[in-house]
């Protein structure tokens, strides 16, 4: 299998748009021909091109941004969240027609031609699969006539109709859905079973290791000692927890400090949450017992926000210590730099995005409030996983975040994700990718557990 991947060569392609669909990609990035495509931001763009990119992006960050203005911004927010909002899934019906975002996202491809140029240059190498991870990228492949195989992977737990061609019966696009939800509402959408492969959400290797998770166990049992101080959740489950971790007893200490890791969105959004953390919390972080990831990613606003606030509450003593800063120039180290840091990470806080199929890193996760329809549907996924919790008043936290911790609480949903949501997402796209498949009725599956 290695061999085969290693001679396995795809067009990989992507968006340079928030984090999310370059952090569904990267995990594959070995398998790419001249490396991760961004098709809004690669070498030799038209300048049409990048500025349909451009203003399409913009729109985006600033409504994100806008949405924390009171009363009006929320309401701006709503109106543009409509065209994007996902439908009730039952009674289960047929939901294949255009949305209204589909027949826009196919008149601007064929109006403004986006996407021509990209698609002639992946045509000099069509044998190789274009895989990716963003509608609109998939449509332009599709209509510009790429005559390899097109496959696109969703990067949340329920989707638009926005993800689907206008026409899904005569569509060529393949897709790989992180989970059953994502499978049914294809379906609904019109796509053939044929088309749909059930893989999981792409996880990096690193924190994984193999298809026997060496890494990913190696890094749990720490993380449930400092997530279980009283061992009340690690007592009542011991062999459970110990069979499917593969050891025979939990370490007496961790290899780390109690660790929470903040993550703020691509657009740069909920950064004050972060520096209320950092407040509520400073009493234990100046009795040093306890670490702050914070991570500002690319933005180097955010960056700056996360020092000064830092100063304001007298903790720069703490800085690189208690306090971290995760800030890089590029987002491919951010990704590596972040894969590296969650490795110690004890409690992922963030929203509800892509993050949440972290959750299958045994990583309990608090949610900040969700922005938009797909993140309402990615928190329903965690809570019915039981992998997060939402996060309540800020100005206790020092009290309710210690009560999760000294019940097993955390524990228990560290656990919960490890035992129930998807791992295996990077290896299962490589075996399809190398015609590797398993056929269950009628859909291309190959189980994510």
């Amino acid at each position: 299998m290695a061999s085969q991947s290693k001679n396995k060569k795809i067009w990989l392609v992507t968006v340079d748009m928030g984090y999310g669909h370059q952090r569904a990609t990267y995990p594959l990035k070995h398998l790419a021909y001249r490396g991760l495509i961004s098709a809004n931001n690669y070498q030799g763009i038209p300048s049409k091109d990048r500025k349909v990119w451009h203003e399409q992006r913009k729109f985006y960050e600033a409504v994100c941004r806008f949405k924390k203005v009171p009363l009006v911004g929320n309401l701006a927010f709503e109106v543009f969240d409509l065209f994007q909002r996902i439908p009730e899934f039952y009674p289960k019906r047929d939901l294949s027609g255009k949305s209204i975002q589909v027949i826009s996202s196919f008149r601007l491809i064929k109006e403004k031609s986006l996407g021509e140029h990209l698609i002639n240059l992946l045509k000099k190498r069509p044998q190789y699969p274009l895989l990716t991870s963003f509608f609109l990228t998939a449509f332009m492949a599709e209509i510009f006539n790429y005559p390899g195989e097109i496959y696109c992977i969703i990067c949340d737990a329920d989707i638009s109709r926005a993800w689907v061609s206008a026409l899904p019966k005569n569509s060529k696009i393949k897709y790989f859905a992180p989970c059953q939800r994502v499978v049914e509402r294809l379906k609904l959408y019109g796509v053939a079973e044929d088309r749909i492969f059930l893989t999981g959400f792409p996880l990096p290797k690193e924190n994984i290791g193999s298809e026997r998770l060496p890494v990913l166990k190696q890094d749990l049992k720490n993380r449930l000692v400092n997530l279980d101080p009283q061992r009340l959740y690690l007592s009542k489950y011991k062999d459970t927890l110990c069979k499917n971790l593969s050891i025979k007893n939990f370490p007496k200490k961790a290899n780390h400090p109690l660790t929470i890791t903040f993550a703020v969105g691509g657009a740069g959004a909920q950064r004050e949450i972060g520096a209320q953390i950092i407040k509520g919390l400073s009493q234990v972080i100046i009795k040093k017992q306890i670490r702050i990831n914070l991570i500002a990613g690319v933005h180097r606003d955010v960056n700056k926000y996360f020092k000064e606030q830092i100063q304001k509450l007298k903790l720069q003593s703490h800085l690189n210590k208690e306090i971290r800063i995760l800030f890089t120039q590029s987002k491919m180290e951010y990704f590596q730099k972040f894969n590296e840091w969650l490795r110690t990470t004890d409690i992922l806080w963030t929203k509800p995005s892509e993050l949440s199929f972290y959750s299958g890193l045994g990583l309990p996760i608090v949610m900040s409030p969700p922005i938009g329809s797909q993140e309402d549907f990615n928190r329903k996924y965690l809570i019915n996983l039981g992998a997060g919790l939402d996060q309540e008043d800020l100005k206790y936290v020092d009290e309710w975040l210690f009560d999760w911790i000294n019940s097993g609480r955390l524990a228990e949903a560290a656990a919960q994700g490890f035992l129930e949501a998807p791992k295996l997402g990077t290896f299962n796209i490589e075996k399809i990718l190398t015609k590797r498949t398993i056929k269950t009725r009628g859909v291309k599956t190959i189980s994510p557990y």
